[in-house]
């Protein structure tokens, strides 16, 4: 008996086998959310930041925050909405913006340096300023919860 097919090639991987590759492929990869804001997580109570709760998260989320040039209210939730699972459009630009929620977009979480990039930049625009350790650990787990 062998395990050739008639030409003599090894056999194909049946379409089983194929999807069972598949979904072991897609649970391997899921980690990396969990990973990359674990990681973040762990980098800011390093730097002094205590537990970090979803509820201060939501606050800070829709707290308006003034700008000392335009004199402009900004809060998160002027772009991305309450609703994390819907899609935001920047308040400036008109631009749309993809859901920040897990739940319906796999990617936002997944990328350490993105995270850092983009907490950054909207944590400037909004609030006029650098978020504190604290600040991104309650965002990060508001936005991980959805």
């Amino acid at each position: 008996m062998t395990d050739r097919d008639p030409f003599g090639r090894p056999p194909r991987a049946s379409v089983v086998q194929k999807v069972l590759v598949l979904m072991v492929s897609v649970v391997l990869c899921r980690p990396a959310l969990a990973d990359a804001v674990d990681e973040l997580l762990q980098q800011f109570k390093a730097q002094g930041a205590g537990n970090f709760t979803i509820a201060a998260g939501e606050q800070l989320w829709d707290r308006p925050n003034t700008d000392a040039k335009s004199g402009e209210v900004r809060r998160c939730s002027m772009c991305h909405s309450t609703d994390l699972r819907r899609t935001g459009k920047h308040a400036t630009t008109g631009k749309l913006i993809q859901p920040l929620a897990p739940s319906v977009n796999h990617e936002r979480l997944a990328d350490k340096a993105k995270i850092e990039k983009w907490l950054a930049r909207n944590c400037k625009w909004t609030l006029g300023r650098e978020c504190t350790p604290q600040e991104k650990g309650d965002v990060l787990v508001m936005i991980k919860s959805r």
